[in-house]
């Protein structure tokens, strides 16, 4: 199969770009303008890959890289957004997605996978869940051949949001964690997310779904922090600041890149994200990573 990948130099992206080449699917990865040296590639794998410079905002490098492809990945979206840059959530999730199932559907491309976020919902007090919602209703009133995966957050090599725990955990004596810390995330495995996107390339049964996809269970905040800290083999008392301290702290310092945390994304941590995600792991036949398990593979 022939597949059309957005978003193949990121984190996400570079895992599920090898698991389709494991498959002997071949590859046409958008890339934007000098950006291509970030694809990971082996001198064989590099034979099954066409790259196209582009952009999702840009319908007629969509067109150029879309034209001869059986199937579409659709992975490109924003954590955090900087509108000074023009890196707007409702640019790079709304529009992006408008754009990318337009130009499907000139090309009758039928098959189109599409990476959401668990809670993604129109409405949602989070720009980044809202703007995901849109997104999903723009695919699923497309007409075409979709599947949509929401993953909670991901965790695997090279993840930035456990390492980045893990590298304030190595050198602090103390770790922040803002308000209580009970908030639920349900961490899901890189390699588990990866599988089931390729997986529903053939699957036909899977044609008109979306997946909730999160790990084994769900941690608070701080059963998290204490997980990783066990795994990087030294113990840390956590310092709780109270949220309406660190509200005006957030909303003063978001602008700043090196600020590790954004008002919409305190949002959705604050709310939790967690699923049931039996039926992803059922459906795909998918054997699961458990997070303590996962971690110890790579934060030492």
């Amino acid at each position: 199969m022939r597949i059309f990948l957005t978003g193949g130099t990121g984190y996400v992206g570079s895992a599920i770009l090898q698991a389709c080449l494991e498959q002997g699917h071949e590859l046409v990865c958008l890339v934007r303008p000098g950006s291509a040296t970030k694809l990971d590639l082996s001198p064989h794998s590099a034979k099954l890959i066409t790259v196209v410079q582009g952009d999702v905002l840009d319908p007629s490098s969509l067109e150029k890289g879309m034209t001869g492809c059986d199937a579409v990945i659709h992975l490109v979206g924003i954590i955090r957004e900087f509108p000074n840059r023009g890196i707007t959530f409702d640019k790079l999730h709304t529009t992006a997605t408008d754009n990318m199932i337009k130009t499907a559907q000139k090309l009758s491309i039928r098959r189109f996978v599409h990476m959401s976020a668990l809670g993604a919902r129109v409405g949602s007090r989070s720009g980044y869940s809202h703007t995901k919602g849109l997104a999903e209703q723009i695919v699923k009133e497309s007409g075409l051949d979709w599947t949509i995966f929401r993953p909670s957050v991901i965790f695997g090599p090279k993840d930035e949001f456990v390492n980045m725990l893990a590298d304030m955990i190595r050198k602090t004596p103390v770790v922040p964690v803002i308000g209580t810390g009970e908030y639920r995330l349900q961490p899901v495995s890189l390699a588990n997310v990866a599988e089931g996107f390729v997986k529903s390339l053939s699957r036909l049964d899977t044609i008109g779904q979306a997946y909730e996809v999160g790990g084994t269970r769900s941690y608070s905040y701080n059963e998290m922090i204490d997980e990783i800290a066990s795994a990087v083999g030294k113990r840390r008392p956590k310092f709780h600041a109270p949220l309406p301290i660190m509200w005006p702290v957030i909303t003063m310092m978001e602008r700043f890149p090196f600020f590790p945390i954004t008002r919409p994304q305190l949002t959705m941590l604050l709310e939790g994200n967690t699923c049931d995600p039996s039926e992803f792991y059922e459906t795909f036949d998918i054997k699961p990573v458990s997070f303590s398990e996962g971690i110890r593979e790579y934060v030492r």
